[in-house]
């Protein structure tokens, strides 16, 4: 795991800290059916919060290239800037996928409009979406969503867990709402046609989103709280607006889907989509890992580095409850964890096109809304 990884995702766990035991074995999942493995070469597939694991030394080893260009994946939108970057480091982050744009120009490509979904499929690349979690690189200053805009940056958060300038996170306390700030930049996002995602923001902030946003606002990576009640899953009336807004919400596949301290299988995880189906309706569902693209390792050097990096994250106060197992779920520990979530929907009786709107139709239709290019 690199830093991205470790830093961009919103819920990586404290092994070690509750003495929970991490096996490098995972129980298997049966082979998707060919319904599902056909369902999954057609269909336009997009994860909406997944990392590729880039590193800090380019180019990238072919073995990696060769796992992205096997994935399936169309597109994914993968957070730059981690929870608190600096303007510097996140300008740093930008220019290192643009060298992976520019240095594998056959597996990667910048997806910054429309056409460019329909492209990465064509063409069978792994389309790549820049999208921030934090704001520390906006330092509060409103005009900075245009730059990076203009940089490639198509769907922000204004508030991580914490508060910002802008927002409240669903750790913040007290738990506000937008701020004038946040108010004034949720006009600009809505102007340029930046998504909003308020994947992390507490109840008030979403509220105060949903009825100053004029465009579709995005849940890019959530769960239900009916089906597990935690800060970062969405009650169903947060979920009932996203849906009347028009936006979607991406299914993650972390620990908070269910209590500590079993580890989720895909049946949690399919629980939390029939939910979310249910109450949202089948063109505001879709899914959002919160991963990297690669499996999630659990060798001793890499559980080393989870530990350290999760220790900064306690000790900053902004771990969220309940991190204390692997950020993965039983079955979904792979790169085709999509063609498994598509085949677990076939076979609880969705019909294909409910499981096709799921594996990327309904971000597609938000996006095509909210960007208007």
């Amino acid at each position: 795991m690199n830093r991205r990884e470790f830093v961009a995702t919103g819920s990586l766990v404290a092994l070690g800290m509750r003495g929970v035991a991490v096996s490098s074995t995972e129980v298997t999942e049966p082979a998707p059916t060919p319904a599902a493995r056909a369902l999954y070469r057609r269909a336009l597939v997009v994860d909406c919060n997944l990392s590729p694991d880039i590193g800090e030394t380019l180019p990238l080893p072919q073995k990696d290239l060769d796992l992205y260009k096997s994935s399936g994946l169309t597109v994914i939108k993968t957070t730059i800037g981690g929870y608190e970057d600096s303007f510097e480091s996140t300008i740093a982050d930008i220019a290192q996928f643009q060298q992976v744009f520019e240095l594998h120009p056959d597996v990667f490509m910048q997806v910054r409009q429309i056409a460019d979904f329909a492209i990465a499929k064509r063409d069978k690349k792994l389309g790549v979406i820049l999208s921030f979690e934090g704001v520390g690189m906006l330092e509060g200053k409103v005009e900075r969503i245009e730059l990076f805009r203009h940089l490639g940056v198509r769907v922000m958060q204004l508030s991580y867990n914490g508060a910002s300038p802008f927002a409240s996170g669903v750790l913040a306390s007290p738990a506000s709402g937008l701020t004038e700030l946040g108010h004034t930049a949720v006009q600009k996002m809505n102007e340029l046609g930046v998504a909003i995602d308020v994947s992390h923001a507490n109840p008030a902030t979403t509220a105060d989103v949903m009825a100053a946003s004029s465009l579709p606002v995005l849940m890019t990576h959530g769960g239900c709280a009916a089906v597990h009640p935690h800060p970062r899953n969405k009650t169903d009336e947060q979920l009932r607006a996203l849906a009347q807004k028009g936006g979607v919400i991406g299914i993650y596949d972390l620990p908070y889907l269910t209590a500590s301290p079993r580890q989720p299988e895909v049946k949690d995880y399919i629980d939390h989509m029939a939910h979310a189906l249910k109450v949202c309706g089948e063109d505001h569902v879709g899914i959002g890992s919160d991963q990297g693209v690669q499996p999630f390792d659990t060798s001793p050097k890499s559980m080393q580095e989870f530990q350290e990096m999760e220790a900064k994250r306690h000790a900053s106060g902004v771990a969220a409850p309940e991190e204390d197992r692997p950020t993965y779920v039983v079955g979904l520990n792979t790169p085709k964890r999509c063609e498994v979530i598509a085949d677990a929907l076939l076979k609880r009786g969705y019909p294909e096109r409910v499981s096709e709107k799921v594996l990327g139709a309904n971000f597609l239709r938000a996006f095509t809304q909210i960007w208007r290019t």
